[in-house]
């Protein structure tokens, strides 16, 4: 539970680092103050691949080790993200320089790798693995230069400075697999000014790697672990031969400099993003499109509406010599109970809870709370909150079925706690099954799947079940008209009607408001990128929130304006149109962004991206289901029924 709040205490920090910072972010707990020599702790996270989708933890390689291995206590979110904090035998200390140092092996014993070390070392370069490590919880980056002007003129040729998010274990080269065994840390560090006679303080605000490999015959090592790097480009790189044993020096050089960053700005550039105009372009085009839309949309069906009221309200004489048509003809059957009642109200009981979550979450992050300097505490967050909001999910859940003329509140309760949940809980199990037999650290260890269900049966198990007591034992919601107790014929639909054309329909809009910040977020989960941008992200969910609920005012409209009464259920699925777009986007992006080739990644890939789209297609369902029986309601209340 402490680790789930430990974004608690930045509140105090919140109000005097907002203006400097200028961000959505606060960029960590609280500073470190370093003294001259001092030892900065360099540790190790994991290693990522985008090809495998499979994390690792470090020591899973043969990498040097210190004398005592100790795992940092990770938190809910950093345990479910693989992370596996461990510390390293680098040996840095503040503001002092390391020209080369052998880090395990003497002179004249360098480290050897077995057969079966040698082919695992080789599989992990193959697969693109990256290595991430964090010195005073800033993570590892590696510099690209990258020059934006390509004409011939080398003088007019503009860097631009890009970062990597770790380092490449190592690379390919014509068939032949080489590491990375020398590492240039270059470490800045920000001056603090303090009175006269007081030391010197310093803060790290930068960690950067540059990773080189280099063969073992050109490295010279004495015995006091020092040990003299090659000149120029006159040394080969060290080849890993995974048919035999290899020999080689793990080896680290240390170089600090002085930077005018502030220790409350270091994220910066972790945080730059190259294409930042783009994005803000995108988004408000998002923005302009979407709620242009909406407002001739609004146009439309409030001046319809208004036409059928009044004409429905004429007098009885006028009445008689027209014949009725449109939505007022259903109005005996309109707010019959459908079909699976329980299965409906538990569903949207979920999204309920699920819209809360999102909500809350989004704002938090939003403020500052939810950085990424703070690992786990987005998903910890999360986790803790969808547990808690059961109580609202529960009462929205256990009203809307004794709606629906339901009895069994308990059976309905249960439904709701177990539902949705189930279906996570047991397509992430399946999944998990995988990831223990690839030995990942992405695998959720047991004791955390224990704890997991706990949490579901011991907080949000009950939560719901208080809620729905309540909301059972509320009133219903007050239907303005009477139901027939004879229903009506549903004449034939017109083609268009159809579920399925339904669904693509309604989908376009709200999926065209969000669909690149789907791209960031896809490339923060799927290739180990940072998302903050978190006041975009609320902004995007606001206009999800409205576009959904117009597109579902109109679509209900249209149905029942065909005369057909069957809104409820076809109303959930079709308001949750957009996930459709979202789940065929995610294979577009599996095909054109992604190489994963292998079986159990692939697996991974889908298997989550359809539990984005499940929990996405809840979420925008019950958004358009409650806008669309506000207005049900409201409108059969506005016209003179006999």
């Amino acid at each position: 539970m402490a680790a789930a709040m430990d974004w608690l205490p930045w509140s105090l920090l919140l109000f005097s680092l907002m203006c400097d910072t200028g961000a959505f972010y606060v960029p960590g707990v609280a500073p470190i103050n370093f003294h001259q020599n001092d030892p900065v702790e360099i540790k190790a996270v994991k290693l990522t691949s985008s090809r495998t989708q499979l994390p690792y933890e470090y020591y899973s390689l043969p990498f040097c080790q210190p004398s005592k291995i100790t795992y940092k206590a990770e938190n809910l979110g950093e345990v479910l993200r693989g992370d596996r904090i461990v510390n390293t035998p680098f040996q840095v200390l503040m503001n002092s320089e390391k020209k080369c140092e052998v880090l395990c092996g003497q002179s004249n014993k360098p480290v050897t790798l077995t057969v079966e070390q040698s082919r695992l070392v080789a599989e992990r370069i193959s697969e693109d693995y990256y290595v991430h490590l964090i010195a005073d919880n800033l993570p590892v980056a590696t510099r690209l230069e990258l020059y934006s002007n390509r004409d011939g003129d080398d003088k007019k040729k503009e860097k631009d400075v890009q970062f990597e998010h770790g380092y490449r274990l190592g690379f390919t080269d014509v068939n032949k697999i080489y590491l990375h065994n020398h590492l240039s840390f270059i470490l800045y560090y920000h001056r603090e000014d303090l009175e006269e006679d007081r030391e010197h303080t310093y803060r790290v605000v930068r960690f950067e790697v540059i990773p080189q490999s280099v063969r073992l015959e050109d490295l010279k090592a004495d015995e006091k672990s020092s040990c003299t790097l090659p000149e120029g480009t006159n040394s080969s790189p060290q080849e890993i031969d995974p048919t035999k044993e290899n020999q080689l020096y793990f080896t680290y050089s240390v170089h600090w400099e002085e930077s005018d960053i502030k220790w409350a700005s270091r994220w910066d550039t972790y945080l730059t993003m190259s294409d930042v105009q783009i994005h803000w372009f995108s988004i408000i085009n998002s923005v302009v499109v979407v709620f242009f839309l909406s407002g001739i949309l609004s146009m439309i069906i409030i001046r319809t509406l208004r036409k059928d009221i009044a004409n429905y309200n004429k007098e009885d004489d006028i009445e008689d010599t027209m014949e009725e048509s449109g939505w007022k003809l259903v109005h005996g059957d309109v707010f019959r109970p459908p079909q699976y009642p329980m299965i409906l109200s538990s569903l949207l009981g979920s999204g309920i809870q699920l819209f809360c979550m999102i909500l809350i979450v989004i704002f938090v992050a939003m403020l500052g709370m939810l950085s990424p300097s703070s690992r786990g505490a987005l998903m910890t967050t999360a986790c803790f909150l969808f547990m808690f909001m059961g109580v609202f999910g529960g009462f929205s859940a256990g009203r809307l079925y004794r709606t629906l003329k339901g009895h069994r509140w308990k059976k309905g309760a249960f439904c709701t706690a177990t539902l949705y949940p189930g279906v996570v809980f047991g397509i992430c199990f399946v999944l998990n099954c995988f990831i223990w037999g690839k030995h990942s650290s992405g695998a959720v260890p047991f004791p955390t799947m224990v704890a997991l269900l706990c949490m579901w049966f011991g907080i949000s198990l009950p939560l719901v079940y208080l809620g729905y007591y309540f909301g059972f034992r509320k009133q219903p919601y007050d239907n303005p008209v009477r139901t027939n107790q004879i229903p009506r014929q549903i004449p034939e639909q017109r083609w268009y009607m159809n579920r399925f054309v339904g669904i693509l329909m309604a989908g376009i809009l709200p999926f065209g408001a969000m669909f690149i910040e789907l791209f960031f977020i896809f490339s923060a989960i799927w290739e180990n990128q940072f998302y903050y941008l978190f006041g975009f992200l609320f902004l995007v969910f606001i206009i999800l929130v409205v576009s959904c609920s117009q597109i579902s005012i109109v679509m209900v409209y249209f149905q029942l304006c065909a005369e057909d009464y069957r809104w409820w259920w076809r109303n959930f699925l079709v308001s949750g149109g957009s996930a459709f777009y979202v789940l065929v986007y995610a294979i577009f992006y599996f095909v054109n962004k992604l190489d994963i080739v292998e079986f159990i990644p692939s697996l991974l890939y889908f298997g989550y991206t359809a539990l984005m789209v499940l929990s996405f297609w809840l979420l925008t369902g019950t958004i358009g289901f409650y806008a669309a029986y506000m207005f049900v309601r409201k409108i059969y209340a506005a016209v003179k029924i006999d």
